[in-house]
């Protein structure tokens, strides 16, 4: 799931995702007042064009340049507000302490090797921001054997929330239904969430 596997994945389709912002972030956002925002695996950029349409100073990240160009393209009306940016978390990370929100919607983000990536991400949230993490309910997933992916291989929301510390107050950490429709092809009827606000 390196970054020519995104590219290849963008490339074979005119638009993967549908362009709108996801329902866990609009749940659990529309209350904070905007500030600074990291968008981690940004892809095609719904996210991170609602939240600056919202006011907030978005770093936008992705490891795909083929997802960046579409999101910049999408979100040509508040340029000022986006940094679109192409980083591999496993290899670099994001300021600590910048930001008032950091978001991870179904990004998928690996036990093997993916510890420093989690902590730089843990560590980017700015005292009183919030972490919002969503994923994929495991009981939605399907078998290995049927050529999905071990949801026992990715940190879940369920498993970060059990990794922070006393700096950190769990806000929500939670299964419930899906606000948008499954993505096409799936069955994605749940979706675990965490929300956490730094001290």
């Amino acid at each position: 799931m390196d970054a020519q596997f995104w590219d290849e994945r963008y490339a074979s389709r005119d638009q993967l995702f549908s362009g709108r912002p996801n329902g866990v972030l609009v749940t659990e956002v529309s209350g904070l007042p905007p500030g600074q925002a990291l968008d981690v695996g940004c892809g095609e950029g719904g996210d991170a064009i609602w939240l600056a349409r919202r006011g907030w100073r978005v770093t936008a990240i992705d490891v795909s340049a083929v997802a960046l160009r579409r999101a910049a393209k999408a979100g040509a009306d508040v340029a000022e507000r986006v940094a679109w940016t192409r980083a591999d978390l496993t290899v670099s990370s994001p300021p600590a302490g910048s930001f008032d929100l950091v978001s991870a919607q179904y990004f998928p983000l690996l036990r093997e090797g993916g510890e420093g990536a989690l902590r730089s991400l843990l560590a980017a949230v700015a005292p009183g921001g919030t972490l919002l993490v969503a994923g994929h309910d495991v009981a939605d997933w399907p078998e290995p054997g049927e050529g999905g992916h071990d949801p026992r291989d990715f940190y879940l929301p369920h498993d970060i929330a059990g990794l922070l510390g006393s700096e950190w107050t769990v806000e929500v950490d939670e299964t419930r239904p899906r606000v948008d429709p499954a993505p096409e092809g799936t069955r994605h009827s749940h979706d675990t969430v965490l929300r956490a606000r730094r001290r």
